[in-house]
This record gives C-alpha cells, sequence and structure tokens, in this order.
C-alpha cells in the first residue's frame, strides 16, 4: 500500500504549480558616478546574488549621516539593505550573514578602502582589514577580520 501511494504521489508531482524562486536581497548602493572601486564593489555584490540598485550622489557623506553611519567608519560609499546601513567595502558573504543574524545595529563598516576587499582589487595584493558592526549607539565591534 505504502509503495502504491509513493508511486502517486510521484506522479501527481507535475501537476503542482511551480513554485517561486526565492527574490534576490535588495540592497541600495549609494556612489559617487565617476568611483571606479565602488563599481567594482557593486558587481561583487551581483555576482553573490544580490539585486543591486545604484544611486549616483556626489555628497556620500550625507547619505552615510541619513543612514546613521558615524564619520569614523566613513568609506567611500553607503548602501542599505533590509534596515541596516553597509558602509565600505563590506564583503557580501558579512552582508549575508548580518542578515541571518539580525542584530540590534546600525549595520557593518569597512572603513577607509583597503586593499584586497571587495572593488579593491590589486593583483595579489591582500591587506589586513576588519569589518565592523556598528551598533544603535555608534560603537564598533569587530565582525570579521580578513584576509581568513
Amino acid at each position: 500500500m505504502k509503495r502504491r501511494t509513493l508511486i502517486h504521489a510521484l506522479a501527481a508531482l507535475p501537476l503542482l504549480p511551480a513554485l517561486p524562486a526565492q527574490a534576490a536581497t535588495k540592497i541600495h548602493v549609494y556612489k559617487n558616478e565617476s568611483c571606479d572601486c565602488c563599481t567594482g564593489w557593486v558587481k561583487h555584490l551581483s555576482s553573490a546574488g544580490f539585486a543591486v540598485q545604484v544611486t549616483t550622489t556626489d555628497d556620500t557623506i550625507a547619505v552615510r549621516k541619513k543612514v546613521g553611519i558615524p564619520d569614523a567608519f566613513g568609506a567611500c560609499h553607503t548602501a542599505t539593505v533590509e534596515g541596516y546601513a553597509i558602509e565600505g567595502h563590506v564583503p557580501a558573504p558579512e552582508i549575508r550573514r548580518l542578515l541571518a543574524l539580525k542584530p540590534q545595529a546600525i549595520g557593518l563598516a569597512v572603513p577607509s578602502m583597503p586593499v584586497g576587499s571587495p572593488g579593491m582589487e590589486y593583483g595579489d595584493r591582500k591587506d589586513p582589514y576588519k569589518v565592523l558592526l556598528i551598533d544603535r549607539q555608534g560603537r564598533d565591534t569587530v565582525f570579521a577580520s580578513y584576509p581568513k
């Protein structure tokens, strides 16, 4: 009896409606139009499966302030994703981890522009850098260290 039930269930599979594919996570990047490293980071996010919307701006400092990232953590571009701010060349896996953990935080930052971070590739050179979690009071803790 169990075998017959299994055969009928398998036969009915093609009749089920197709399940929708999981939508890509939307991320909104604010960058200067002429910045090549920012464009490299956008490509990194796209290749990691994010649905990237880009807004060019001449005033990334104003965007950073609007989303709550303190100036001390500034870099060359800012992004927003699911209520979090992302500042600088944060690797896509760390953004995914942030979204999975859902901490009470402003977001993540990679201050400055470290060589070897996504969008800042320079041959085989990979300078050490830290991805910082910025809490709601503007304090930072190390979320990840690179290179791993």
